[in-house]
């Protein structure tokens, strides 16, 4: 087993060592260099070798990558805590820019649910900071949490010397 690190103040506890997951299907080589049933063995010996953090955003693909997970963790998402990253706006398959109003947060959310096919999300991350006032977009986390559609929460390439708004 490998072990374990407190991730943030949340109560979060995971394997010292995570999977990212962007790779399987974003970012690197053509889609048609890419090979799903490589993809979900890795993710599968990462969980029987003891990785339980799992990385993943609604941007990598865009979407794709939410669903290879979900399909890798059918019968097995109790053995993962999942993280998943959103914040970004889409047409299609394009990103058109940035939005962290509580509206879309809760339409990501379900949108990554969905994909994922899960009810809950562990660990929910706000990808990129946009300019929506960081409350609103705290007070949507909260009542994602209290339904339970995301158990903790937290941001992602932020920086924090914007904090004093």
């Amino acid at each position: 087993m490998l072990p374990t690190r407190a991730l943030g103040t949340q109560g979060l506890t995971v394997s010292a060592l995570g999977l990212g997951c962007m790779t399987m299907s974003h970012g690197y080589g053509s889609p048609e260099e890419r090979d799903e049933r490589e993809s979900i063995a890795t993710i599968h010996r990462a969980l029987e070798l003891g990785v339980t953090l799992l990385d993943t955003a609604e941007v990598y693909g865009p979407f794709t990558n939410e669903e290879l997970l979900g399909r890798a963790l059918r019968g097995k998402r109790d053995q993962a805590i999942l993280a998943t990253k959103f914040g970004f706006t889409f047409d299609g398959t394009k990103t058109t820019g940035l939005d962290s109003r509580p509206e879309h947060v809760r339409a990501a959310v379900e949108g990554s649910l969905r994909r994922l096919g899960t009810d809950r999300i562990d660990l929910y991350l706000l990808h990129w900071r946009d300019r929506t006032p960081l409350a609103e977009t705290l007070e949507a986390f909260q009542a994602l949490k209290a339904q339970g559609k995301i158990l903790r929460y937290g941001v992602s390439n932020f920086d924090t010397s914007d904090m004093g708004e």
